[in-house]
């Protein structure tokens, strides 16, 4: 039961309007086998169900298929798509994972930047990329990694791409000048510079 305050707020125009327009998302994370069809079986049924794709990672990793993705849509719409989906994951033979969320909050005053690394492939290269960034508070909000082989040598590669949320009030010249030093004696080639478009 509301009490006066909750009531009366709930009453606000204000509140309402921040209510009516403050979106709702659904987090699904999918993954099973690889095979055609599982993009158009999802999408599908996210759009049939009134909701749409705000955003999405889908990548196939060995002989599976993985996707993240991130839908919006009103409350109820969002919950046909939570009940659809015990149907679609043994229909297309997938583990899927949902999550409710929220928008996500504005970062306090984080400039974004893109990190780009490459190496002849060895064990440690994201954990030592972590550590660098996590020591000084800094967000990884993206990140890709892939193996290649080189194209003359054949020598095994390895490339990381990300993105991160740097403090607006950290100095960048220092920091960039410590992450590529940090990248030297890792024998990493490395680039820090800001996200472009």
């Amino acid at each position: 039961m509301l009490n006066s305050a909750q009531l009366s707020r709930s009453q606000d125009p204000l509140h309402l309007k921040t209510m009516a327009t403050q979106k709702t998302y659904l987090v699904i994370s999918a993954l099973g086998e690889d095979h055609p069809g599982i993009v158009n079986a999802l999408s599908k049924a996210i759009l049939e169900h009134g909701c749409n794709i705000e955003d999405s990672r889908m990548t196939v990793l060995g002989g599976e298929f993985a996707a993240i993705l991130l839908v919006e849509g009103k409350w109820n719409t969002l919950a046909k798509v939570e009940n659809a989906l015990p149907e679609i994951e043994r229909q297309l033979g997938m583990n899927i994972l949902s999550k409710r969320t929220g928008e996500r909050s504005a970062g306090a005053n984080l400039l974004p930047y893109a990190v780009d690394v490459i190496s002849m492939d060895h064990p440690g290269i994201v954990n030592n990329l972590a550590g660098f960034f996590a020591e000084r508070n800094i967000n990884i909000e993206d990140m890709n990694t892939s193996t290649y082989a080189a194209a003359h040598t054949g020598t095994s590669m390895f490339a990381v791409h990300m993105t991160v949320g740097i403090p607006a009030d950290l100095h960048i010249a220092g920091l960039r000048e410590e992450f590529m030093d940090y990248c030297d004696g890792l024998n990493l080639d490395a680039v820090l510079e800001p996200l472009k478009g």
